[in-house]
């Protein structure tokens, strides 16, 4: 049975939209695991989201309307990355031609900005604290994500994910070539930056560590439960990027039928559980570094972009 383009395209934003926290939660529990304890259920990030959203909305007094809209812009951002990216289907959908993997990480960036805002907006000194870190660490990834773009625009000769899911999914030589190593292991690290993986506590609370959590640390209620699932969904569109682009771009639908979109949700399953389990034993493996040493896995990446260059260039 042959499903219409547009609801393939609503489908793909479904199930980024459902599967995030699913995502999510496996992280949490492996991590758990992995240190010998019981940890959450997969389904608790559900349950924190439904509680959130059954909570009372309160807000600083000191906030304005940037505050309130910073949410529901970054969610609707967030939103618009699974119509551009092969999720369910490895041919472009009606809208899959507003924009390649650079106008994708442009809008994942836009989300991050308007986050950023309503940590300043709020007055706290925490908030200006994380939106200040924030920065700092996106100023130190950019110049490895263009690397990455650069090294995947020379390697497949374009940036839009389809045609590099079809040479890497098709040609055995350049998905085992140098460059192409050099690129994945770049955006694996790149990957553990942008989803709060990095080997300092980043995602506490403690004062002298926290990044994230210092920008909504002001939410409560609805609000904050947005801002979590559009952070979720965020790590979701990561991990589709790395598995359907650059590393496992097999088990999509070729032809948007029914049967190949259930087929290609259960790859989803397999291959994100793979990548999941290979990011918690790297978070698990290292030591913690103290906080200003955040820059040595940012100036890793950054070689290994280069070196990917390098080998596209002169290999």
């Amino acid at each position: 049975m042959h499903v219409p383009n547009i609801i393939s395209q609503v489908a793909q934003v479904l199930v980024t939209l459902l599967l995030a926290p699913l995502l999510h939660g496996f992280i949490h529990r492996g991590e758990e695991r992995v240190q010998r304890a019981t940890g959450p259920s997969l389904v608790q990030p559900y349950r924190d989201l439904w509680k959130l959203f059954h909570k009372e909305l309160v807000l600083p007094e000191t906030a304005s309307v940037i505050f309130l809209a910073a949410p529901v812009l970054a969610f609707a951002a967030v939103c618009i990355v699974p119509m551009l990216i092969p999720v369910l289907t490895d041919f472009p959908l009606p809208q899959s031609d507003m924009g390649d993997i650079l106008g994708g990480g442009m809008i994942l960036s836009i989300a991050s900005f308007f986050i950023l805002l309503a940590g300043l907006d709020s007055g706290s000194a925490y908030g200006g604290m994380g939106a200040s870190r924030a920065v700092m660490l996106g100023i130190l990834a950019e110049p490895t994500l263009i690397l990455v773009l650069v090294g995947i625009a020379l390697l497949a000769h374009t940036m839009l994910p389809f045609p590099v899911n079809h040479l890497l999914a098709s040609d055995w030589a350049v998905f085992w070539s140098p460059a192409h190593v050099f690129i994945v292991c770049a955006f694996f690290v790149l990957l553990l930056v942008e989803t709060d993986r990095l080997p300092i506590h980043s995602s506490t609370q403690i004062e002298v560590y926290m990044i994230e959590e210092a920008r909504v640390l002001e939410y409560s209620g609805p609000l904050l439960a947005i801002v979590r699932h559009a952070s979720m969904m965020k790590q979701f569109i990561l991990y589709t990027i790395f598995a359907d682009v650059l590393t496992l771009p097999w088990g999509l639908s070729h032809v948007g039928s029914l049967v190949g979109e259930f087929g290609a949700l259960l790859a989803i399953v397999v291959k994100f559980s793979v990548i999941a389990l290979a990011v918690i034993v790297v978070e698990t493996a290292q030591s913690r570094l103290r906080f200003f040493r955040y820059q040595e896995p940012l100036a890793a990446s950054f070689l290994l972009a280069l070196l990917g260059i390098l080998a596209q260039q002169f290999g």
